[in-house]
Order: C-alpha cells, then sequence, then structure tokens
C-alpha cells in the first residue's frame, strides 16, 4: 500500500488568510467570532458569526471572472494557491495530479442573488454564468482551470463531514495508485440572513448579543449551540517516497481514514454514538495503530448540548481508559464552524499538531459538564509531543469521517 504525505496547506479562515496565519491564531486562542459585518443583522435572532477578513481575491482569476465566481469558489482558489506554493508542487504530469474538494451547500451566496434579479428584473437578466458557479463542484473545477490539474476531480456533498471525506478519499485515491498527488479540502461561504434563520429554526445557532467571541464555548456546560463560520482549506497530499525523491516539505503523513453514518436523524445525533464509534476504530484499524499511540484529537466539538456529549461518549468507548490521557480540544472555539471546509481546517490542525508538538486549545472552557469529562485544553495551548493525531468530522444526514495522521517515520 502507498503511503500518503501532507506536502502543502493552503487556508483562509476567519482567523488567517493563510496557513500560518490560522495556525497561530489557534494557538494562541485568538477568536474570529464577531458581530455580522456583510450585512445588517438588526431584527435577526443571531447576530454573530465568524466571518474572513480583509479578504481581497485580486490576482486569483481575471478580472471578469472576479465578477462572476462566487465567493465560496474564491476563497477555495486562495487555499488552493497557498497550497501548491506551499508544497512547491511541480514536475508532476497533470494526468497524475488530482482534485477532492468538496462543499456542505456550494455557492448559496449566488444562488440568491440571482434569485433577486429575476425577481427585479426578469428571467432573461439572469446570468449565463450563474448555473456553472454555483454548483458545488464549482470550486473543483476552477482550481483544475486556474492550476491546470488534469487528473481525477470530484466535489464529496457530506454537510459538515465534506472536508474530511475529501481529505480521506484524496488519500485513497493515492494509496491506490490512481494519481502521485492530490488536492484535497472544501469551501464554505454560506453567511446569509436564510441560513441564519434556517440554523435557527433548529435550534441550531449560539444567540450572543453582548460578547461575541465567547459565543462557541465547545464541551462548556452552558454550550448553547455552534456559531457559523466561513473559509476554505487545501491539503496537498503525495506519494510520500514520490515526494522524498523531489525534496519536497514534508508536514506528516495520512495513516488512515475512516467514515460511517449514523442512520438516526437528519439533524439529531445518535444518542448512543455508534456511527462515530465504528469510523474512528475504522481508521485506527486500517491503518493498524494501537489506540494508545493517538496522543490528540481535533474533536467535531460544535458546541452543542447533544453533540458535544456524543463525541465525548464515543470517544471514551473506542479509546476506554486511554481516553482519559490524550487531548482533545475544539478550534471551533476560535474559527466558529466552517461547514464544508471544516474537516480540511481541523486535519490541518491535526497535521501541524504533530509537526510542532502544540496542541490547540478549547477556549471559553469554564463551567465543566459531567456528560464531558475528558481533557478539552482548556483555555490554553499545551506543548506536547504527540505521535498520531486524529481529526473528527460529524455531519447532518449522519455522515461521519475522520482522519488520522502522524508522524512520518
Amino acid at each position: 500500500m502507498r503511503r500518503v504525505a501532507v506536502t502543502g496547506l493552503g487556508a483562509i479562515t476567519p482567523v488567517g488568510n493563510t496557513a500560518p496565519e490560522t495556525w497561530r491564531a489557534a494557538v494562541e486562542g485568538t477568536s474570529g467570532i464577531d458581530f455580522i459585518s456583510a450585512f445588517d443583522a438588526d431584527g435577526l435572532p443571531v447576530r454573530v458569526a465568524a466571518e474572513v477578513k480583509d479578504f481581497d481575491p485580486t490576482g486569483l482569476a481575471g478580472l471578469k471572472e472576479l465578477r462572476r465566481l462566487d465567493r465560496n469558489v474564491l476563497l477555495a482558489l486562495a487555499a488552493g494557491k497557498e497550497a501548491v506554493a506551499d508544497a512547491n508542487l511541480n514536475g508532476y504530469d497533470p494526468m497524475r495530479v488530482g482534485i477532492v474538494f468538496g462543499s456542505a451547500i456550494g455557492g448559496f451566496i449566488g444562488i440568491m442573488k440571482e434569485g433577486e434579479v429575476m425577481r427585479d428584473r426578469g428571467p432573461d437578466r439572469v446570468s449565463p454564468y450563474f448555473i456553472p458557479n454555483v454548483l458545488v463542484d464549482a470550486a473543483s473545477g476552477q482550481l483544475a482551470i486556474t492550476l491546470g490539474i488534469r487528473g481525477p476531480n470530484y466535489a464529496p456533498v457530506s454537510a459538515c463531514a465534506t472536508g474530511s471525506h475529501a481529505v480521506g478519499e484524496g488519500a485513497e485515491i493515492i494509496r491506490r495508485g490512481d494519481a502521485d498527488a492530490i488536492l484535497a479540502g472544501g469551501t464554505e461561504a454560506c453567511i446569509h440572513p436564510l441560513i441564519l434563520a434556517g440554523f435557527t429554526a433548529m435550534r441550531g445557532l449560539a444567540a450572543e448579543d453582548k460578547d461575541p467571541p465567547k459565543a462557541s464555548r465547545p464541551f462548556d456546560a452552558t454550550r448553547a449551540g455552534f456559531v457559523m463560520g466561513e473559509g476554505a482549506c487545501v491539503l496537498v497530499l503525495e506519494e510520500l517516497e514520490s515526494a522524498q525523491a523531489r525534496g519536497a516539505p514534508i508536514y506528516a503523513e495520512i495513516l488512515g481514514y475512516g467514515t460511517s453514518n449514523d442512520a438516526y436523524h437528519m439533524a439529531a445525533p445518535e444518542p448512543e454514538a455508534v456511527g462515530v464509534a465504528v469510523m474512528m476504530k475504522a481508521s485506527l484499524d486500517r491503518a493498524g495503530v494501537d489506540l494508545e499511540r493517538v496522543g490528540y484529537i481535533n474533536a467535531h466539538g460544535t458546541s452543542t448540548p447533544l453533540g458535544d456529549a456524543a463525541e465525548t461518549k464515543a470517544i471514551k468507548d473506542v479509546f476506554g481508559d486511554h481516553a482519559y490521557r490524550l487531548a482533545v480540544s475544539s478550534t471551533k472555539s476560535v474559527m466558529g464552524h466552517c461547514f464544508g471546509a471544516a474537516g480540511a481546517i481541523e486535519a490541518m490542525m491535526c497535521v501541524l499538531a504533530v509537526r510542532d508538538g502544540v496542541l490547540p486549545p478549547t477556549i471559553n472552557y469554564r463551567n465543566p459538564d459531567p456528560a464531558c469529562d475528558l481533557d478539552y485544553v482548556p483555555n490554553e495551548a499545551r506543548e506536547a509531543e504527540i505521535d498520531v493525531a486524529l481529526s473528527n468530522a460529524m455531519g447532518l444526514g449522519g455522515h461521519n469521517a475522520c482522519v488520522l495522521v502522524g508522524r512520518v517515520s
């Protein structure tokens, strides 16, 4: 079985417009959650979100394309170009490089804009570029066009597990020999009044009117819902021997990948968390990794009462007594929930935790919950030599995916 290395990282998130900026803010516990600036949120039940800040797409595409492309696609291009440059990815046959890059919602902002055009100006004024630019695979397609990548290319969609599925499936493509390098990740840009209203109706969002940075409180007894975020992240994956031969920077290795479905409810987590436990165990079994080698889990940890408790239970079911010796944290406490991008961002957090020997904290953790009784790296980062780390993702529809990363030996 071919081994898979991570050789490049690119990210644009609510806490940084590059991968290094994002990592630094996560480690420092600097929140990217604030009152919404993209539109007037007065009158909405939720007025806070985690927005990408000071994003300038100039140079990512031609002027005409910049006007046409949806925000989620532009974020993807920013992350993709950074990752390719970071990996110094060259010398490969373009047919042997692929893209697995998804989104949970895709071009929702573009759909709403063109809906307004049709309502106000009539159907004949709807843009001919509308449909191709709002499809969920618009980002993966545009990345291929911009970067000249001609290998396997598709866009997984599994709600909040999308980014994790993309990284895992990208690694599997390399393992089976269908490509030598893959750009894997996800993007999301759907902070919009209608989305806010929908999630509020589901009682999923945290409403925080006084101190936005404290809105996301994963695993804390007072947690009251998640915070919407946006962003994009790309991991460059390569066949390990090829990467070593060309002298590529190697961050870590993708050791394993697990996936499952709860088959329980479209929105609520299965109370016994059986599916989440199955996916974690599958990643360990497929990698042949003993559970005691895992030193850190970047949790899905959205800050919802049911979800955080279910994930904690699953970790204990899989790891037994070792669950109390490993560290668990949620970087959604600083950057909210970036939906389709979240799994990729959090896989990147694990890669950098392994490389740097630093665990990003769960900020806003003040009140222990008996149902959430693990070590959540509260409030401050911690130095720790980590051999293996696990990134969890749990999506609407019961979709679960996790990525196991480790130090290259």
